[in-house]
């Protein structure tokens, strides 16, 4: 299983990663390394203004590749698979009401 750590200094990068469309939530990581649609990642996640990070097991459901005609940075989407600190809600509650804004993300 890869790892990969996270760290969200600001709300906006937050927002522009979050794939809250996904049943249990995920996010979109930038990477140009090649995953695997399915590919077991163990994601610790640091959200802005926290003390501690979060672990979250997922699955890569999304692939963005390198020279996307859209011009969206190369990276993938992973969905969360186990989540046993909430931090689907967690996010959530730091987004607030971004949540609903019609600005675009980097995977939609």
């Amino acid at each position: 299983m890869t790892e990969i750590s996270l760290e969200f200094v600001n709300d906006k990068d937050l927002y522009l990663a979050y794939m809250p469309f996904l049943k249990a939530g995920g996010l979109f990581v930038r990477t140009t390394e090649a995953y695997e649609l399915g590919a077991d990642i163990m994601l610790e996640v640091a959200l802005p203004d926290s003390l501690e990070s979060s672990q979250v097991k997922g699955k890569v459901c999304w692939i963005t590749p390198v020279g996307a005609q859209n011009g969206t940075p190369p990276g993938i989407g992973i969905s969360f698979i186990e989540d046993p600190d909430n931090l689907r809600n967690q996010i959530e509650k730091v987004l607030g009401r971004h949540l609903n804004s019609s600005e675009p993300t980097l995977t939609m």
